[in-house]
């Protein structure tokens, strides 16, 4: 089904259309299932379990692997906005201050990432950061209201804030700070849908001319607006070999009841082009799910989903 386009060469644009699902932005994307596992590095626990603890107080552990380790201050967690809703009063903001300490090569890359080599030219200056994060949950959305960057001896070498709210999903650094904030005020379980062995659905998989196309979506990501189902979906187009040729990152909202789908956001990796975003030839309008299509496998999956998990794609909800 054409429905993306690249502003690529055609070549490479009618390889797209072959596409299918698997991972994170290096120089072979892992599958989905690994995504939080390599992001994350070793997980749970408190602050006395991790190698480089902080020495504040207050700090709860939440992973460390060779560049990062990731802490969330549990009293500072507040609800500051909410709705009252036919159920009862539901947050829609959430604040919280979250800690990450910096190896040498975690400190280099934060600051390649945020362009300002010539404000710290000196990685071993950025031992660690303290930010301000504002949540969103019905949005799945974070914001860094905030955030200090400390030297070894504690005094801030450099400060960021941003207006902007990022989508959180299985690619982005600030997924675990996201789930386990949310998950200490509904207590719905992100934090253990995230690690979970099924948290990506199977959509389909087809195979043409022994390239294998797989479609699988992030259940952690999935949520009801009215008839719409949004989710992230990741897909994969391997050869026959088993290695990973395409993959496409989809933010997709489908209207179960009507059997349509519009693509929102999109991402498409190869190992000649890298990760570039994709524009919907279709602008983000609706297109009609086949049925004789792959795709039409991949609606009654989701359909099943929305059916059998009505709380979990309901939590939150406003409506």
């Amino acid at each position: 089904m054409q429905f993306l386009k690249m502003k690529i060469s055609a070549p490479v644009l009618a390889a797209l259309l072959l596409a299918a699902p698997a991972a994170l932005p290096s120089s072979v994307p892992l599958a989905p299932q690994a995504a939080f596992a390599a992001e994350a590095g070793t997980q749970g626990g408190n602050a006395q379990n991790a190698q480089a603890a902080p020495e504040e107080t207050g700090w709860y552990w939440l992973s460390s692997n060779d560049k990062y380790s990731n802490y969330f201050d549990p009293s500072s967690i507040v609800a500051t906005g909410s709705v009252e809703t036919a159920h009862g009063r539901v947050a829609t903001e959430i604040e919280a201050y979250i800690k990450t300490s910096y190896s040498y090569g975690g400190a280099q890359e934060t600051i390649q990432n945020y362009g300002i080599q010539n404000v710290i030219p000196n990685p071993a200056q950025f031992a660690y950061s303290v930010a301000l994060l504002k949540v969103n949950p019905q949005n799945r959305t974070v914001q860094y209201a905030k955030e200090d960057f400390y030297d070894p001896q504690g005094k801030v070498v450099w400060s960021h804030a941003d207006d902007k709210e990022k989508e959180v999903n299985s690619q982005s650094f600030d997924e675990q700070f996201y789930t386990v904030i949310v998950d200490n005020v509904f207590h719905e379980g992100e934090t253990e849908r995230a690690k979970a062995k099924d948290r990506w659905l199977t959509l389909y998989t087809s195979e043409v001319d022994g390239l294998t196309t797989t479609a699988q979506a992030d259940t952690t990501t999935m949520r009801k607006k009215g008839d719409n189902l949004l989710f992230w979906e990741w897909d994969t187009l391997k050869d026959a070999a088993g290695n990973t040729l395409e993959v496409k990152f989809l933010k997709k909202a489908v209207n179960l009841p009507q059997g349509t789908e519009r693509v929102i956001r999109a991402q498409y990796w190869s190992g000649q082009t890298g990760w570039q975003d994709l524009e919907d030839d279709l602008g983000g309008a609706y297109r009609m799910i086949s049925s004789s299509t792959p795709q039409s496998q991949g609606l009654t999956a989701l359909r099943t989903y929305a059916q059998t998990h009505v709380k979990w794609v309901n939590r939150y909800s406003i409506n």
